[in-house]
């Protein structure tokens, strides 16, 4: 091999050794901006349980890289602009993401979680307390299939039937009322104290894969059909 010939191999090889390093660079790149998203998004969570804000995750989408659809985060669920149309003074609100809240007063321990027995792809829900009596909850998932969040949805109608029917005197939910908004679909129900007299209302509501159960103790008036203001409210939330 003569003395030129070494020194072209030499070249070849600083050439290849620079263009790995080149590639290897870029992998890190991409890779870090496939962790700030999640990064984000983890700090708009830790952001809605403090100030219970809607969380406005940052999304990065590099070219070539797989970016994970958005959970179901605060944003789809009722915010504190949507009480003041119905005469509420929201104070204070505890989002969490990991479906343990109580879905309603007529379920008891039940919860999102418990209900679709942890199979759901995500989970949000949040307590709202005002500046009157009253106390408002709001618990949701987002289904895997379409299918699973109409046998949800189904469950979650059945839980508030069994409380309609109950003894004279014993508070109960009232009848269903259907409701269609913003291409989603429910039931809402006013609530009625032992004397009869109205003591807020739950509302089942899906809206393709996501569905919520969002109950209201208390309430400034006494028309049943206020109830149906809530509801709407939190549906027209629940796209994604």
């Amino acid at each position: 091999m003569t003395e030129n010939q070494a020194v072209q191999q030499k070249s070849v090889r600083r050439n290849r050794v620079a263009a790995a390093a080149c590639f290897t660079a870029a992998l890190v790149a991409v890779g870090v901006v496939g962790i700030q998203p999640a990064a984000a998004d983890g700090a708009g969570h830790n952001a809605a349980h403090r100030t219970a804000a809607a969380a406005h995750p940052v999304t990065a989408k590099p070219a070539a890289v797989a970016v994970a659809a958005p959970g179901l985060g605060s944003a789809a669920l009722i915010q504190s602009e949507d009480f003041f149309q119905q005469g509420l003074g929201p104070v204070g609100a505890t989002v969490e993401l990991a479906g343990r809240q109580g879905l309603s007063a007529c379920s008891g321990e039940e919860t999102m979680r418990d209900l679709t027995k942890g199979k759901a792809t995500a989970y949000a829900s949040v307590t709202w307390t005002f500046d009157s009596a009253g106390l408002l909850i709001e618990s949701a998932a987002s289904a895997a299939t379409s299918s699973s969040a109409s046998t949800y949805e189904k469950q979650l109608d059945a839980l508030v039937q069994d409380c309609q029917d109950e003894p004279a005197g014993h508070w109960h939910y009232g009848a269903a009322h259907t409701l269609t908004v913003n291409g989603g679909t429910g039931h809402w129900y006013p609530s009625y104290s032992g004397d009869g007299t109205v003591a807020g209302g739950v509302a089942v509501l899906r809206n393709g894969t996501r569905v919520a159960v969002v109950e209201l103790t208390g309430q400034p008036t006494d028309d049943p059909t206020y109830v149906k203001g809530i509801a709407t409210a939190a549906l027209n939330r629940l796209p994604s």
